[in-house]
């Protein structure tokens, strides 16, 4: 069972900058191909960047292209999501998901989940 617990969300104005972090549980986390998603009220749960286990390859949604950084440290178990230039429509819950299967835009492929972090940009 692999626990992931999300930081760093918060209140930022429009064209600022925030880190998430999400750490990890598990030892073998270098094992599991990660991802953060995020879910606006009365939206669906969408993917926003994924990052294979050794994170030698990443995917963004085009959304999110140029302005977020994902990145991982499996020494400390821990996946970071860098997001520069945010936006209002960047505001949602964030949460970051594990999955031993390769890196999906597929929510329903990820084992594994945090309980979020809320992000709120202001116009």
């Amino acid at each position: 069972q692999v626990q992931l617990v999300e930081s760093g969300g918060g209140l930022v104005q429009a064209g600022g900058s925030l880190r998430l972090s999400c750490a990890a549980s598990e030892r073998t986390f270098s094992s599991y191909a990660m991802a953060w998603f995020r879910q606006a009220p009365g939206k669906a749960r969408e993917f926003v960047i994924g990052i294979n286990w050794l994170g030698g390859s990443t995917y963004y949604a085009d959304s999110v292209k140029g302005r977020f950084t994902i990145s991982r440290d499996n020494a400390k178990n821990t996946l970071y999501l860098q997001m520069n230039s945010l936006k209002p429509e960047d505001t949602a819950v964030y949460y970051c998901a594990a999955t031993a299967l390769s890196s999906s835009i597929y929510p329903e492929r990820y084992n594994y989940w945090g309980q979020g972090t809320q992000v709120t940009v202001s116009s």
